[in-house]
């Protein structure tokens, strides 16, 4: 199925521990707008659960997802990636960028190529989290409120659903055979109420390294923007998925 050009068609990836679940809310007030939206769930994690493996690495989730496109043969998609799911969304604009419009990362983790999640840790982290893993090859999942969830109901939502990572997605590098985006519009909306100190290094890199060449805006909101804010998140896509919107237009966040 393919949306039409008045009707933008969104693919919402989520991050580490969550699944398509998480995008609900926000899924809805998009349709109620008139999109198309798509909240597939990666390997091993959410309602896939049964499929964690230690075998599980990045590439899996992109080839999974460079195969969910693929078969509902989605073109023309706003593609989002939140937190983890930056980097899925990277690789995608690598394999399939004649599939996507443009590229959103929501508070998200962003590495260059050859650089793995674990590898960008404080020191001793990826050694702990190595320690963590369960047998099958899981990490488990972090408290709601490292998440920036505050209300006692979201908390409980999350913590409720979340399921083991699969670590071999820390520990295997982002392959790219072009640069990171691949020439694709891209923008970049930072959680800032709090803000989230397991993407700050990935959001100062992609500053420094993409500039003016994307837009930049700030949320008020915590890391899970679209479980306690998904007004303000499914807002902030629309206004970025407009086909009439231009980039000189754009409201940016300038530090």
């Amino acid at each position: 199925m393919t949306s039409s050009p008045a009707s933008p068609l969104y693919v919402l990836i989520h991050g580490a521990w969550h699944g398509g679940w998480c995008w609900g809310p926000v899924a809805e007030r998009l349709r109620r707008a008139g999109a198309e939206v798509h909240a597939p769930t990666l390997p091993g994690l959410g309602e896939r659960a049964g499929e964690l493996s230690p075998d599980i690495t990045l590439d899996t989730f992109i080839k999974d997802m460079q195969e969910y496109l693929s078969s509902h043969d989605l073109r023309n998609v706003v593609l989002v990636g939140h937190s983890f799911g930056g980097l899925v969304i990277a690789g995608l604009a690598d394999r399939v960028r004649e599939r996507i419009s443009r590229l959103v990362y929501l508070d998200a983790f962003l590495l260059p190529a050859g650089t793995s999640t674990f590898a960008t840790l404080p020191e001793g982290m990826a050694e702990k989290l190595e320690r963590a893993a369960q047998p099958a090859g899981g990490i488990p999942p972090v408290r709601p409120e490292q998440l920036g969830l505050t209300d006692p109901a979201d908390q409980e939502f999350v913590g409720t659903w979340m399921t083991p990572h699969p670590v071999g997605t820390y520990r295997s590098p982002l392959k790219l055979d072009h640069p990171l985006g691949n020439g694709l519009p891209a923008a970049y909306l930072r959680c800032a109420e709090p803000p989230f100190k397991g993407t700050a290094a990935s959001y100062d890199w992609a500053r420094r390294t993409f500039g003016d060449a994307w837009t930049w805006r700030d949320l008020p909101a915590g890391h899970d923007a679209m479980v306690s804010h998904p007004d303000l998140v499914a807002d902030a896509l629309l206004n970025l998925g407009r086909p009439s919107r231009t980039e000189s237009a754009a409201p940016s966040h300038r530090p």
